[in-house]
């Protein structure tokens, strides 16, 4: 299977901007349910060619000079409105054949003997890394990079792992819920990552039960996914554990189940409201506080905007998040809208996430890719590994993305990245690489990734064509600020890419 690309969605805003008529139909819509009107300051004025860089490397992976100069022209509220307008489509890459089976069942291990087993896990860590290569190369040629951006943004608020459900048809499942809602209420996505199976499994609720309740859905459903910390008591937690008691999963089919005999169906008082409280009220407790629309405002802002969130304005989006019933849509159009968010001090001050950095690697430079194996392990080797986050609260980010051994990691990829020209001409000369096609019918790892490698394509003569005359250009659009290390004079063609590739502004969003 090969992915080329050529420009920076592979000209995907085409199709946006060919759609009926022209128009964008939700703007109206969202319009109405931010209950903003755009601020004169800037409702006509178009972005130019700076502003519409920044919208779309902060909402995507890349962008090329073509699509940044096609948004220039637009205002804010109109680039918005043509991002948001993509959103919400099924993945454009087919799932791995296994995603429609059967569901196997987590009893399956019962009974096995020790090479039974050992096969049996094998093929789920098999299955595993397929389900990882899947969302890898949907990231790498979706249309809408938006919709990736905000699907992966759900999976580190609602964690779950693949190393503790140990089931990659659940695990994909629930990426399939995170992608339906990553733009729409957030109500819903509450309600249904609560009865997601691979939750339940991943905070035990499963064995949650009257007279022995378990807290850990309880609390991290007030910690992590709607409150904060500091926001409820530990009596709160214990009275929630009895409200979610008798919600499980069927192990045979790999399904949500409620069974009423497990319910505690007692008084209990959550957040000072009491009464005969059940899974779905508490989570209506949670949604009714102030607290939980400004805890998820304040994380959208540390996404696509700085890693310090201005309260005034975290209370502004938050606001808009309540009253459109916790839409996530006009909330995001109001922050990425914002004053703010194109301030002068909120630029270049987010560090690429290890998938943002693969993959908008190699979709701005538009290189051509076989198997993604070097690329899902390189992620994971830059501390980020899809469907396994190090522990509930996630991947951390920010700067705990980068230390002394990411931070070298990070530039041998890139720099090993942008010399496969010269690895195919060392295999081709017989330098000690498999030829291409030899590794291929090798079975070992080593091997496998060495052909994926060699058949990894990047034309540099053809991307660099399009800033012939506006040499300049070129550094506006790889690098979010200007390099810590100005290229030498002279310097052009491929070592000028490398250099800026290398350069620490390269890291920076």
């Amino acid at each position: 299977m090969s992915h080329s690309r050529s420009g920076f969605f592979w000209r995907p805003f085409d199709s946006l901007r060919r759609g009926p008529g022209g128009s964008i139909p939700v703007l109206t819509l969202l319009g109405a349910l931010s209950g903003s009107v755009p601020s004169p300051a800037h409702a006509a004025v178009p972005l130019g060619f700076d502003d519409a860089r920044h919208l779309l490397n902060r909402t995507s992976y890349a962008a090329g000079p073509a699509d940044i100069e096609a948004f220039a022209g637009l205002t804010r509220e109109q680039a918005v409105d043509r991002l948001v307008a993509w959103t919400g489509q099924p993945a454009v890459t087919p799932p791995p054949a296994w995603a429609a089976e059967p569901f196997e069942s987590l009893r399956r291990f019962r009974g096995m003997g020790p090479e039974e087993r050992k096969l049996a896990l094998r093929e789920m860590y098999q299955k595993a890394f397929e389900l990882q290569s899947w969302w890898l190369t949907e990231m790498l040629v979706t249309p809408s990079p938006l919709t990736e951006k905000m699907t992966l943004f759900w999976h580190n608020h609602f964690v779950s792992s693949q190393q503790k459900v140990r089931s990659p048809q659940l695990m994909y499942r629930q990426n399939a819920l995170l992608r339906r809602h990553a733009l729409g209420n957030f109500g819903d996505l509450l309600h249904g990552i609560a009865r997601d199976p691979a939750m339940v499994i991943y905070l035990d609720s499963a064995s949650n039960r009257k007279g022995q309740p378990n807290e850990n859905f309880a609390r991290e459903v007030m910690e992590l996914f709607t409150l904060g910390e500091g926001h409820y008591t530990e009596r709160d937690v214990k009275e929630a554990a009895r409200a979610f008691t008798g919600w499980g999963i069927d192990p045979d089919r790999g399904e949500f189940v409620f069974r009423p005999r497990a319910h505690d169906d007692g008084v209990k008082t959550v957040l000072g409201r009491t009464g005969n409280l059940d899974g779905n009220a508490v989570l209506g407790i949670l949604l009714a506080q102030p607290q939980t629309a400004e805890f998820v405002a304040a994380k959208l802002w540390r996404e696509f905007v700085s890693p310090d969130p201005d309260p005034a304005e975290v209370r502004r989006v938050a606001a808009v998040l309540r009253e459109s019933g916790y839409e996530i849509r006009p909330a995001l159009r109001v922050l990425l809208t914002s004053d703010s968010f194109y301030a002068p001090e909120n630029r270049a001050v987010l560090i690429k996430s290890p998938v943002e950095l693969v993959v908008g690697t190699l979709r701005q430079f538009s290189f051509a890719t076989g198997e993604p194996l070097p690329f899902v392990l390189g992620v994971a080797a830059l501390g980020q590994n899809l469907f396994a986050p190090p522990n509930v609260r996630g991947w951390p980010g920010g700067e705990m993305w980068i230390n002394s051994t990411t931070l070298l990691a990070r530039k041998a990829f890139l720099d090993r990245l942008f010399r496969v020209e010269e690895m195919r001409a060392m295999a081709a000369g017989g330098g000690g690489v498999e030829a291409p096609g030899m590794a291929a019918r090798v079975a070992d790892g080593r091997s496998r990734y060495l052909q994926a490698m060699l058949d990894v394509q990047f034309d540099g003569g053809k991307w660099l064509s399009q800033f012939d005359g506006r040499p300049q250009l070129l550094q506006r659009v790889v690098l979010a600020s200007a390099p810590v290390t100005e290229p030498p004079p002279g310097v052009q063609g491929m070592e000028l890419i490398r250099h800026l590739v290398l350069d620490p502004a390269y890291q920076l969003k």
